[in-house]
């Protein structure tokens, strides 16, 4: 390509390019300090073009790396694997939510408008009930440790204004919407019987093999894998049993 030593003008007409040069410049500027002054304007327009754009926070749902896996009327189950050293962008809760961890690693969380908190572990087996403060809260997570990310966050869509106040078991953890029922079953050990009177979902924190029993003796076994869940419309009584060699265990959240 040849370089024309002229632009042209809004009417056709030829405009030599010396001619642009601003009445400021040198007119006699050698070209070492010309190429330098070239440079330094490049470098600043680059520099303007690189700079990250804001981004506005979206709701969860809409975050690149959290996925929906399970939808219906009363919650909303995400999948969020995030691999070391990366950030998901800010994004929106709007309801009250549970937290189950799949893997060991640690993560900061960084409220929008303030400082990134303080790394934290996390680690398969333990959970958090969150309560929503106020109408929203917008965050992102930074994933510090050497390992990926990996949690099931249970968005709670219904709040109730008279909770139930019939419980299936010891509470372990709860806010405004929902109970956990915390099972951590020993090989070959069996749970209390117990009744759901609500619906709720049941997690496998943990891989193995579970039995679950009805009162009539019928029962149903199965292999399951840590991040497993299913959810349970219908009144439900049952015993929850480890089949397998290795100690396991479930997080049944329970709506109030």
């Amino acid at each position: 390509m040849v370089f024309a030593p002229y632009l042209r003008g809004m009417n056709g007409g030829r405009i030599p390019f010396h001619s642009l040069r601003p009445r400021w410049f040198p007119k006699m500027m050698n070209i070492k300090t010309y190429s330098a002054f070239i440079f330094s304007i490049s470098y600043l327009f680059a520099a303007q073009a690189s700079a990250p754009v804001p981004v506005e926070p979206v709701p969860v749902e809409n975050e690149p790396l959290h996925h929906v896996v399970l939808k219906n009327d009363s919650v909303v189950v995400i999948h969020l694997v995030l691999p070391p050293g990366e950030r998901t962008l800010y994004h929106i809760h709007s309801h009250d939510r549970v937290a189950v961890p799949l893997s060991s690693t640690s993560i900061t969380q960084q409220v929008l408008n303030e400082k990134e908190g303080s790394p934290s572990p996390s680690e398969p087996g333990t959970f958090s009930a969150l309560t929503l403060p106020g109408t929203s809260y917008t965050h992102r997570v930074h994933n510090v440790g050497a390992n990926p990310y990996d949690v099931l966050d249970v968005e709670l869509l219904v709040r109730p204004q008279s909770p139930s106040p019939v419980t299936a078991a010891t509470v372990s953890a709860e806010n405004p919407s929902a109970r956990i029922y915390n099972w951590v079953l020993a090989p070959g050990a069996t749970s209390a019987i117990h009744t759901h009177t609500r619906p709720y979902l049941i997690v496998a924190a943990t891989g193995l093999t579970l039995k679950m029993t009805a009162p009539d003796g019928q029962s149903v076994t199965q292999e399951i894998k840590r991040g497993d869940f299913h959810w349970v419309a219908t009144k439900v009584t049952h015993t929850l049993a480890n089949s397998g060699s290795t100690e396991g265990q479930i997080v049944e959240i329970e709506l109030k």
